[in-house]
């Protein structure tokens, strides 16, 4: 198949065939005419180098534009944005094209400067993170690693393979978890979140690893201090009273002379002592019972029939279980009473201080049971120490039915939440918990 012809060859030929036509016209009239032979032959020379002349600087026209237009497209393909050209006018169809391309090459230019920015604050932060990042191309090669991963695995890790560096069974991991790692540079517990993003106009795997050890460490010292203030602070409402006590008894029965009401004080403070241990002793067993709670012993509980049992055990105030949908949910019977029994109890103390009455309620939404319970009591006073373990505005209250009541709620996979109410007076718990339905039943 014949090739075409080169552009500014083809417009070198359509100048020689536009030359062609009047070339014809012009040379059998010199020919035929009256004119020596000199004459003839030059004024044909004339005609014809004339037009092959004409052809070639209309080629050249064409061609030195074009390859100035290439020069500078090249330019910007290798992102070298400061080559320009250059034309005398810049209202003609040329003109308006180097224009174009010169405020391209700016654009281009400024677009590459943000990237670059932008590429290094991400740099910066990605090495100034704690987590190991590591981002590896299709071929399982790693393109970017900061120093925490560098240090994790003990190597230089740009360049070298997932097999290499023994790390594979991380970009295996195709949604967040926890996993265990033992890896040169360190061990434990890492949170592991793959994700994908483009290097380069390429599809990476990124791979952010998280030690959880730490932040488990500096949840589990907070939790150990704030049990030490709690345990502190009853110990000493108990042993100070005790101490008192017995040294000022301590103090009569060495006295020489033995006073008459020596046998009174001794009695009651006994009893001060005796009361004080016994308060201690249950404080240790609800403290126990709290940390002591055993898994659930999973079952299906029906909602209908869970609340209105409940309700039926409070005397102190009415109770009233509005209707709810058929719903069954899976769990520990016996756990489940004792979360909606805490509720119910706190909500009918509330509400007997004014009089009021107790609501509750169950409803369905997203594959969960929500359980209300409502009071008309003054409302929470101070939300933030409700689940704060012991802590109690009650004179009789031993500070752990709530704590109780969330912990059972968060062992069945659903949440706790007391609040005040938003229309009226009192305050309401809400109860998520997963749910079934449960067919050809209602309530």
């Amino acid at each position: 198949m014949r090739k075409p012809l080169r552009h500014e060859d083809a417009v070198m030929v359509t100048a020689l065939a536009a030359a062609a036509i009047p070339s014809v016209i012009a040379l059998p009239l010199i020919w035929f005419h009256d004119y020596d032979l000199k004459t003839r032959v030059t004024l044909t020379l004339a005609i014809v180098l004339g037009s092959v002349g004409l052809a070639l600087a209309a080629r050249a026209r064409v061609l030195r534009p074009l390859q100035t237009l290439a020069n500078l497209i090249s330019s910007l393909r290798e992102k070298d944005y400061a080559v320009r050209g250059r034309h005398a006018r810049k209202d003609d169809t040329l003109g308006l094209v180097m224009t174009e391309l010169s405020q391209l090459a700016d654009a281009l230019r400024n677009e590459r400067w943000r990237d670059e920015e932008a590429a290094a604050g991400l740099a910066r932060v990605v090495e100034g993170l704690d987590a190991a990042v590591i981002a590896v191309d299709d071929r399982g090669v790693v393109r970017l690693a900061n120093r925490t991963a560098e240090r994790l695995v003990g190597r230089d890790l740009v360049g070298s393979t997932t097999t290499e560096l023994g790390i594979e069974e991380l970009l295996a991991v195709n949604a967040p978890r926890t996993v265990e790692l033992a890896l040169p540079g360190g061990h434990g517990t890492w949170e592991v979140r793959p994700s994908e993003v483009r290097l380069s106009g390429m599809p990476h795997r990124l791979v952010v690893m998280t030690d959880v050890q730490h932040a488990l460490r500096a949840e589990e010292r907070q939790a150990w201090q704030r049990l030490v203030r709690v345990l502190g602070h009853e110990i000493n409402n108990s042993l100070g009273p005790i101490s008192s006590i017995a040294e000022t008894l301590r103090t009569g029965l060495q006295q020489p002379k033995r006073r008459a009401d020596l046998d009174e004080d001794l009695t009651r403070g006994l009893e001060v002592i005796e009361r004080r241990a016994a308060a201690l002793a249950r404080f240790m067993q609800s403290y126990a019972r709290l940390v002591r709670l055993p898994p659930p012993r999973v079952g299906t509980v029906d909602v209908a029939g869970w609340i209105q049992r409940t309700a039926d055990l409070e005397t102190r105030a009415a109770v009233s279980v509005l209707p709810g949908p058929a719903l069954a949910i899976p769990g520990d019977a016996d756990q489940l009473d004792q979360l909606l029994i805490n509720l119910v109890h706190n909500a009918a103390e509330a509400s007997a201080e004014t009089g009021g009455s107790v609501r509750a309620s169950w409803a369905s939404t997203a594959g969960t049971v929500v359980v209300v319970i409502e009071d008309d009591g003054y409302g929470v006073a101070d939300t933030a120490n409700l689940f704060t373990p012991f802590f109690t505005t009650k004179p009789d209250g031993s500070g752990i039915g709530l704590v109780l009541a969330r912990q059972i709620a968060e062992a069945h996979g659903g949440s706790l939440v007391v609040r005040n109410r938003k229309t009226g007076r009192g305050a309401e718990a809400v109860v998520t918990l997963p749910a079934r339905p449960m067919s050809g039943r209602s309530n």
